[in-house]
């Protein structure tokens, strides 16, 4: 069995009273495609912001490679191959597409831990752009590399965010709602990005579109009121009981 890369031990997390995530204990294997589901409000959002390091849990401790990061910021997680992308799809509008891929690939550079050069040096190198112009391809648009990013779709900007978490190195990609906002047709290429590049490293997807996860993930969990009730095969899961009853209730489900 493959080694544990991030582990959550025992979290919980509230917010004025509220328990947003309750004593959810957690692990990613290395090099496994995982997915999380759960209705709206069930914790899941909060769950990737306490693994990412956006949020310190109350109670319990995150662990990645063994060692203890429940206080360590979200900036040097991704530093240490903790990647994630969000709900809301989060890049530069105001900035062409490459200018964002190279912002991401400087800011993970040498010259950036100096602000003087970082600031007053001209990141326009050959190499980095061809770096950045070889990322955007993977994903299929490396054509729109002098595009302002408020010029693209929601779709390609969603695929710009995915193309800037994959040039940061993950050992663990966490992917906030991938498919939320997109059209059928960019659904199907979000899945087969994901597809290939199962096994390349670990990935942690939450998703409401069920259907499209269970056959991109090897393992599913469900958090319901920020409780995990339920992991397991995609099958396994869909099909038991408990879950049924936390997505259509008691009635629905008899």
């Amino acid at each position: 069995m493959a080694d544990t890369i991030l582990l959550a031990k025992g979290v919980t997390k509230r917010f004025d009273g509220l328990t947003a995530v309750h004593n959810v204990t957690y692990e990613v294997k290395a090099g496994e495609t995982a997915g999380i589901i759960g209705p709206n409000g069930a914790g899941k959002s909060t769950f990737f912001n306490l693994l990412t390091g956006f949020f310190i849990p109350d109670e319990g401790q995150i662990f990645y490679l063994g060692e203890e990061i429940t206080r360590t910021p979200s900036y040097e997680r991704v530093n240490r191959g903790i990647v994630r992308t969000f709900q809301l799809v989060s890049v530069f509008d105001t900035m062409t597409v490459l200018e964002n891929m190279m912002l991401s690939r400087i800011r993970q550079g040498r010259d950036y831990r100096s602000k003087r050069r970082f600031f007053f040096k001209s990141v326009y190198h050959p190499d980095l752009v061809d770096e950045c112009l070889q990322a955007l391809d993977t994903l299929g648009i490396a054509d729109k590399a002098d595009i302002k990013t408020s010029d693209l779709s929601y779709g390609e900007k969603r695929e710009l965010e995915i193309v800037i978490a994959l040039s940061l190195n993950p050992k663990v990609l966490l992917l906030d709602e991938p498919f939320a906002g997109l059209s059928p047709i960019e659904i199907g290429h979000i899945s087969r990005v994901v597809q290939q590049l199962s096994g390349k490293f670990a990935i942690l997807i939450v998703e409401h579109k069920i259907s499209k996860l269970v056959e991109l993930v090897e393992r599913l969990c469900v958090l319901n009121e920020g409780t995990l009730v339920c992991s397991g095969t995609p099958g396994k899961v869909i099909c038991d009981p408990q879950v049924r009853e936390c997505y259509w209730g008691k009635e629905e489900t008899a």
